[in-house]
């Protein structure tokens, strides 16, 4: 494969993250390999088999940066135990496997630009929580610290940031689940509805890898709305963008009864005011500055 100069190398293209990414790449020139762990059916793509075989680290010789986005949904409820080894190994194998790809090639290899999440930090109401804050308990805030581990072995030699992204407004994104409720007019507050809630425009999500990509951060990378939003604030957006009421109450004990109690707590209940410290700091802006706008671009008006 010809090395191409500021090629980028994404692993998860087929997912709503990647495939954002990988058209805004190539609406700007940039050249892009696509990691398929099917058979490779055009130029620009590459078969892997993380959970199986190493990965050929000639893959990511002379490309700028590798960015990792693989990682079953955290939204499809509920996790049994079953799905939630899925959701764990999902993003470790192949995080692993990049990871050991990224450090054989040495002083030579690229950026490794790595997923997280915001279900690092804790739960804690009343609590800015930057990129120097602690990581909180449970289920996913473990997760996250065993795939950040994971992306940390690729080595003293390659610059590893860690997205640590908040559910992205979109329709196929935070919003799925709640579209259906809203268009049939029994969408409300969800336990509190007061808890803070992250989240980030699909657009100002794309934005920001390119950002942490060319503006060479590494470390990990709040990628969350500017503005705070309470789960109230995101589901009332919604029904006046839908013209719909908003009124009908989900009691936490009945969320934690249908989807589980690692899915409520991590998810739904979590009251977390995760701001992007970092982006602001190395002059990055928000397109959607608020909750508000980014369900105007997610959602035709109704």
């Amino acid at each position: 494969m010809p090395d191409s100069a500021g090629r980028v190398v994404v692993a998860g293209a087929s997912g709503l993250i990647g495939g954002a990414l990988v058209r805004s790449l190539r609406a700007d020139g940039v050249p892009v390999t696509r990691l398929v762990r099917r058979e490779a059916t055009a130029p620009d793509e590459v078969t892997w088999d993380p959970q199986r075989t190493p990965l050929d680290p000639g893959v990511l010789a002379g490309a700028r940066a590798v960015v990792g986005l693989n990682g079953a949904s955290i939204g499809r409820f509920p996790w049994t135990r079953r799905y939630k080894h899925e959701l764990v190994w999902s993003r470790l194998a192949p995080t692993q496997t990049l990871a050991a790809a990224v450090r054989s090639l040495g002083a030579d290899a690229p950026a490794f630009v790595s997923s997280s999440a915001v279900g690092y930090y804790p739960s804690v109401h009343g609590l800015r929580l930057t990129e120097e804050s602690r990581r909180g308990d449970g289920f996913l805030a473990d997760l996250c610290g065993e795939w950040e581990a994971a992306a940390r072995r690729a080595g003293p030699d390659a610059r590893v940031a860690f997205l640590r992204t908040a559910p992205v407004v979109h329709a196929e994104g935070v919003l799925k689940p709640l579209l259906v409720l809203t268009r049939l007019g029994v969408s409300g507050p969800i336990g509190r509805g007061t808890q803070v809630w992250p989240w980030i425009s699909l657009d100002d999500e794309v934005r920001a890898i390119r950002h942490v990509i060319d503006g060479d951060l590494d470390g990990p990378v709040n990628l969350t709305g500017p503005q705070r939003a309470t789960a109230n604030d995101l589901g009332f957006a919604l029904a006046m963008r839908m013209n719909r009421p908003f009124l009908v109450r989900a009691p936490e004990f009945a969320l934690k009864l249908v989807l589980g109690k690692d899915a409520t707590e991590s998810l739904l209940t979590v009251d977390s005011d995760v701001v992007p410290e970092r982006l602001e700091a190395s002059g990055f802006t928000f397109t959607h500055p608020t909750v508000k706008d980014a369900v105007a671009a997610a959602v035709p008006a109704g």
